[in-house]
């Protein structure tokens, strides 16, 4: 009878361990940090530490290559003599000493970085023909325009440091581009020949930290077919006043055709959108090559300041998922999550969740039609676009509209989930029913709780 007690007692004590166990496991799957869509966050996005350019290889000062400290001698030739050096030598980091440097477009080498050491500067020139016609992306489109002032292709672990700054020096564009809109009304983007501030394309493992990137003329950063890419503590700004010198469509970051993205602990200003995914536009563009998705991208613990739209998923874009932003202060966005649809591009937007946001924004949710310089065109099979899987909660905000939402036979809205939202609304236009299998949990506006 003793061992039959004693066999019990180990018994239960085997069964509480292995309900302790299961416990503890279940909790790190809980734990687990996984995408909208179910599966797993690589460990790569959790690793926010800033690269450390003293195991970059060697160093390479310009100013100890034959570039001049002297802010008023234009040294495009200069600079990439000194990026060309580094790479034939087996690569290393250009290294701009305090000081400011008047260049045109400059094209790293695989093997090279640059490092902007605090109170340096590369500032732009302000004639496009100091950035070459070449075979780039923009707008969604294959075509030849003009470089950005700094220019990777093909490069495996590429990196740009340092607390110093690229100024775009856009202010001559700015006004011409507003002059140009004044003259012609329909005046686009590509007319009125603009360089980018950083155009990145084909490359993985990039890193971007600590930079200031401002004033750019046009697009400030331009990501296109990459993979593995951080920023990493940047603070990126273009102006949005006055009226005659905004900067146009100065986007802090464009997402074009790339997948594993990580924005973290930035600072976003810009007369435009702030992030945005692109991906190719017009009725056929699902069969052009050079087109295609963007996935697995995160924004999260931003401040953004004045901005079109924090996460913009459009207007040339056409399939897009597992896209996060968190933990964000948002102070003057016009917009937070805009859902760009155009009526002559098959666009599908999946899996995107927007938490944990707090401050003030003009609307927080905008799924409308875009038609600013569409071409529609006759396609028998075109896909019917739509927007499904998306989550919005933990909202603490004040907005002029949350809910800026409108239907249309173009497209279709699904399984949208509102959670823990708590916001001050002053247009107070909460439609839940507009979309199919709509999910309204703990949701308080203008102090009352709305359900559908």
């Amino acid at each position: 009878m003793k061992f039959f007690f004693k066999s019990i007692a180990y018994l239960g004590l085997i069964l509480l361990l292995s309900i302790a166990t299961v416990s503890a496991d279940a909790k790190k799957k809980k734990a687990v940090d996984v995408w909208p869509d179910g599966t797993p966050i690589a460990a790569w996005f959790s690793d926010t530490a800033k690269v450390d350019v003293n195991m970059l290889g060697r160093k390479y000062v310009i100013t100890e290559h034959g570039v001049k400290n002297d802010s008023t001698l234009l040294q495009t030739v200069a600079i990439q003599q000194v990026i060309d050096k580094a790479a034939q030598q087996g690569g290393g980091v250009i290294i701009v000493p305090k000081g400011t440097f008047l260049t045109g477009a400059l094209f790293f080498r695989q093997g090279t970085h640059l490092h902007l050491t605090e109170g340096g500067t590369l500032k732009g020139v302000d004639a496009i023909k100091h950035y070459p016609l070449l075979k780039t992306r923009m707008e969604g489109q294959t075509l030849n325009y003009f470089a950005a002032l700094i220019n990777a292709d093909g490069i495996d672990g590429f990196s740009i440091s340092g607390k110093g700054t690229i100024n775009g020096n856009g202010l001559r564009f700015w006004e011409e581009f507003w002059i140009r809109r004044k003259f012609n009304p329909q005046c686009t983007n590509l007319e009125a020949l603009r360089p980018r501030l950083v155009y990145i394309s084909n490359c993985r493992n990039v890193t971007v930290q600590d930079v200031h990137l401002v004033n750019s003329a046009f697009w400030t950063n331009h990501l296109y077919r990459c993979e593995r890419v951080k920023y990493l503590g940047c603070t990126i700004y273009a102006p949005h006043e006055p009226a005659d010198a905004k900067a146009p469509s100065s986007d802090a970051i464009d997402i074009d055709v790339c997948n594993d993205v990580l924005i973290n602990g930035c600072y976003i200003s810009v007369n435009d959108d702030a992030v945005v995914l692109k991906g190719g536009k017009g009725t056929w563009a699902d069969k052009n090559p050079d087109n295609g998705p963007n996935s697995c991208v995160i924004i999260q613990n931003c401040r953004y300041g004045f901005v079109h739209g924090c996460l913009t998923l459009g207007s040339e874009s056409l399939h897009d998922w597992n896209v996060i932003l968190r933990n964000c202060q948002v102070d003057q966005a016009a917009r937070v999550l805009w859902l760009k649809m155009r009526p002559d591009t098959p666009q599908h937007y999946e899996f995107v969740t927007v938490e944990n946001l707090t401050g003030s924004c003009g609307s927080f949710l905008v799924v409308r039609p875009w038609t600013q310089f569409f071409k529609p065109e006759q396609r028998d099979d075109m896909p019917l676009s739509q927007c499904n899987n998306i989550v919005i909660r933990n909202i603490d905000m004040t907005s002029n509209n949350f809910f800026d939402v409108g239907s249309s036979d173009k497209y279709k809205l699904k399984d949208f989930v509102f959670d823990g939202i708590r916001v001050n609304d002053k247009k107070d236009a909460f439609r839940p029913e507009l979309i199919e299998n709509v999910v309204v949990k703990d949701v308080v506006i203008n102090g009352k709780e709305r359900k559908h």
